[in-house]
């Protein structure tokens, strides 16, 4: 039941001693089997390439690419990947230092305690292994740590391997804004997902025990699912677990 003012108005809850955090830190982030280190074009650039060219369709829903060429490809992260928003992080696999992936914090609002995560471009190297899933957390912890109250995930509405994705990794679907943005010259409705402060403890609960070792057999597959070890409190209305990857 919300609160009332002095009109008899309802309002939301106080936040008392609200202090807006920090902007996250250009700074590496370390994971069993990843660690995040600030995209730096010259040394993650060409591994980068490398594992991503040809692959024309992890870029349908993103704002630019695919590149046929490194050069091209290059310039690209140039010219987006190297202010503070969006942020840039390149995802290396940690058994033997490969650039695999990236990701960015983006719409970095300390004074809403509010901050995305985005432009996430995974290789098909990094795509489905623990290690794409240890980066979104690495992500979210050091986020909530700096003391945002919320983390958000948006997406085309006709991505549905993005969907999918959110859901798994405990954030709540919120809706659509139709007619969002025109990329690539087509519409996009665009989907919302958040995962807020107060979700937070149970998600990296889950997290932490899905990545233990002990939880994957010699085979690699794992033991427990993430949607297994996320039922055991309070999961969002409509949070559609699917599969893990």
């Amino acid at each position: 039941m919300a609160e009332l003012n002095s009109f008899a108005q309802p309002v939301g809850a106080p936040v008392p001693d609200w202090t807006p955090p920090a902007l996250p830190e250009r700074i590496v982030h370390s994971g069993e089997y990843c660690r995040l280190e600030p995209l730096d074009v010259e040394e993650h650039g060409p591994a980068l390439f490398s594992h991503l060219k040809g692959d024309a369709k992890s870029w349908t829903y993103l704002p630019a690419g695919p590149f046929d060429e490194r050069e091209a490809f290059i310039d690209w992260m140039k010219a987006t990947s190297q202010g503070d928003d969006p942020l840039f992080f390149a995802i290396v696999r940690q058994s033997d230092g490969e650039p695999v992936g990236m990701a960015a914090y983006l719409r970095i609002a300390p004074t809403a305690g509010s901050i995305e995560v985005g432009h996430i471009l995974y290789s098909d190297v990094l795509k489905r292994t623990p290690a794409a899933t240890e980066a979104m957390y690495l992500m979210m912890k050091h986020a909530f740590g700096l003391g945002y109250r919320r983390y958000e995930w948006k997406c085309d509405s006709l991505n549905a391997a993005s969907q999918s994705a959110a859901k798994r990794l405990g954030f709540t679907f919120e809706g659509i804004f139709r007619q969002a943005m025109i990329y690539k010259g087509r519409n996009r409705d665009t989907a919302w997902f958040s995962v807020i402060d107060s979700e937070w403890p149970l998600l990296d609960k889950a997290f932490t025990d899905w990545l233990k070792p002990e939880n994957f057999a010699s085979d690699g597959s794992q033991i427990s699912s993430l949607g297994d070890l996320m039922a055991g409190g309070r999961k969002p209305a409509d949070n559609g677990m699917v599969a893990p990857r």
